[in-house]
């Protein structure tokens, strides 16, 4: 008996699928008209829903009577600056939450022939709507850690390895990152952090999960005296790997096949 596909597979909308869906523009701003409207067209400048359409959509397809300006479904949002098409910010959204470690502005330079300074500018806009979201909390049973992201040592030049020589966990010249996932799931939230100190850590813990949920870290001060939430943690410098089923493994280990190096793991 073959198996079936594992985590590596997911199931989910095809990218035949996604272009029977979307094939053309006209199909691309519908949809987006549908999720940021769902109640009715209102102005992108002052929220008023007394509007009316642009005979031929110039210079803009949608007036406003109150505020007496032109407007679109970009209007007000982070790629209302934006020249492109519509079905291209679809795609970008499809291969963004789609790739399991992330895509790059090259991958997307070359999929939607744009520039790779497009492309840079398309994943930044991506990244912080999807910060500024507003998504539900998560409830459950959830493993925490944090990394550092800057690539491996072996491929620094001199002096860059020098400054990390002797400071373990070799952070200087990197980025903090914070995890958290869900061991019913096994997915992963991970975000670029200022610092891994005690106030920024917990700041990501209380912003991702609902109170009262189960949290498991390892013995950092920095993960000490989460209330609110049901706390377990694990002296890994006694090499104790689980307790009563508390670890963080999981999280661990997605760090590491995030990079293939367990000394710089790398995320998105």
């Amino acid at each position: 008996m073959s198996k079936g596909p594992g985590k590596s597979c997911p199931k989910g909308m095809s990218l035949i699928e996604l272009t029977e869906m979307f094939p053309d523009e006209q199909s691309a701003v519908k949809w987006f008209e549908d999720v940021r409207w769902p109640n009715g067209r209102h102005c992108g400048h002052c929220g008023s829903c007394e509007t009316k359409e642009v005979p031929n959509a110039k210079p803009m397809p949608y007036w406003c009577k109150d505020c007496r300006s032109y407007f679109s479904v970009r209007t007000g949002t982070n790629i209302e600056k934006s020249r492109l098409p519509l079905w291209k910010w679809v795609f970008a959204i499809y291969l963004f939450v789609t790739s399991l470690k992330g895509v790059s502005s090259m991958k997307l330079h070359r999929d939607l022939k744009v520039t790779q300074k497009t492309a840079w500018f398309m994943l930044h806009r991506l990244r912080e709507s999807w910060e500024n979201s507003g998504l539900e909390k998560f409830v459950g049973l959830f493993e925490v850690d944090e990394t550092y992201v800057g690539g491996k040592r072996k491929n620094m030049s001199n002096a860059k390895r020098r400054p990390t020589q002797y400071m373990g966990r070799g952070s200087i010249g990197k980025t903090a990152v914070a995890g958290i996932q869900d061991r019913d799931t096994s997915h992963v939230t991970a975000r670029v952090v200022q610092s891994t100190d005690k106030p920024t850590l917990q700041g990501f813990i209380r912003e991702t999960v609902e109170p009262g949920s189960q949290v498991y870290t390892d013995e950092s001060v920095s993960y000490s005296k989460l209330d609110g939430l049901e706390h377990e943690a694990i002296n890994h410098s006694i090499n104790e790997c689980v307790r009563d089923q508390a670890h963080t493994n999981g999280v661990e280990s997605f760090w590491r096949c995030s990079s293939g190096d367990a000394s710089a793991p790398i995320t998105t």
